[in-house]
């Protein structure tokens, strides 16, 4: 056997000593990489997020997460960049762990808050809105949230129970109602507008949401909220919900072409047969088709109401629902359909 001198072995020892050292050196410089570009990619994410381009933000903000799972304002913001795509899922999933990171942070309450309201989950939305004031109660961004929260419940439960009590009034009178009315003359719009050849899927889904509308405007004084309602695919029901706001689409011709752009993306994804916008002619700032003379002239273009577009692949349909004053409360009072080519309020969704 050979023997190894102590010079060889001290040898041995500090060249193993310095190997070890080195390794970890390596090792953490590997690690401080991806976590130094953390703030470059979060200012990136923040830019594309500016210029409304959530998808890109979205997909930013998670290169960023890989890098540094354990960063609660990655996902605050991928969060916000997912509810504004109408991700609610996911933009739920990201609330969330916000909050278990970050427990005592109120913008994750507020993100959280903000999707539930999108979910149309009023009550659970107010709740946690409730708990993001606790966390900072200086905010008046979550302040002017519940305040205004607060009083659509308090309608809707409202309208609720007047529902119910004109419900209750049909029955013990034994008279037929406005309503049925309303529903026969619907029936009658919608069978000439269209063709026998539309599915009974696609016909039903559009009269209900006509129906629902004009229930709403009803209901509350002349108010409805602008939005888009899609009949999404089976397969993709749990990931899309049906309604889209669009609030804030009519402002130009810029915000009216992102707004389409953005809606045939989610129908294609979303699986939809069809689409129904519903907006209210006051909130209209462009494309304002009611102006003009001949053929862009209608019998209620100088009344208040709402409209109606529906789009298919294979169809599309435009209704004005004309209101009037009775006894000092706005109700529907005709269903008109106008020419689509002279006054579309949306170009078309699906190609």
């Amino acid at each position: 056997m050979y023997e190894v001198s102590c010079g060889a072995r001290f040898a041995i020892a500090a060249f193993v000593s310095l190997f070890c050292v080195l390794v970890v050196r390596v090792g953490a410089a590997m690690e401080a990489e991806p976590l130094a570009a953390v703030p470059s990619l979060r200012e990136q994410g923040n830019a594309f997020f500016k210029e409304k381009n959530y998808l890109k933000a979205a997909a930013v903000y998670t290169q960023a997460i890989k890098a540094d799972p354990e960063n609660a304002a990655l996902y605050s913001n991928r969060s916000a960049a997912f509810l504004n795509l109408v991700k609610l899922t996911k933009s739920l999933a990201d609330a969330e762990m916000t909050i278990k990171l970050r427990p005592t942070w109120e913008k994750g309450y507020f993100r959280k808050g903000c999707v539930l309201e999108a979910m149309e989950r009023f009550e659970e939305a107010l709740a946690t809105y409730h708990e993001a004031l606790k966390q900072n109660p200086q905010s008046a961004e979550v302040a002017g949230k519940i305040k205004r929260l607060t009083q659509l419940v308090r309608e809707k439960k409202r309208s609720k129970s007047a529902a119910v009590s004109d419900k209750h009034s049909e029955k013990v009178n034994g008279s037929q109602s406005a309503t049925t009315h309303e529903h026969q003359q619907l029936d009658v719009v919608l069978q000439g507008a269209i063709p026998p050849g539309t599915s009974e899927e696609v016909r039903s889904f559009v009269k209900e949401v006509i129906e629902s509308s004009m229930k709403e405007w009803n209901d509350s004084n002349g108010k409805v909220d602008a939005g888009v309602r899609f009949c999404v695919g089976k397969d993709t029901s749990k990931e899309f919900l049906p309604l889209v706001g669009v609030d804030k689409a009519f402002e130009s011709p810029d915000t009216v072409n992102s707004c389409a752009d953005f809606l045939r993306r989610y129908a294609v994804e979303s699986s939809s047969m069809a689409a129904v916008l519903v907006v209210p002619k006051n909130a209209i700032a462009f494309p304002q088709v009611w102006k003009g003379q001949g053929s862009r002239k209608w019998k209620a273009s100088n009344s208040n109401g709402f409209f109606i577009q529906m789009e298919t692949s294979a169809l599309r349909r435009l209704w004005f629902v004309a209101s009037s004053l009775e006894q000092g409360h706005n109700v529907c009072r005709t269903l008109e359909q106008l020419d689509i080519d002279s006054h579309a309020v949306l170009p078309p969704l699906f190609r």
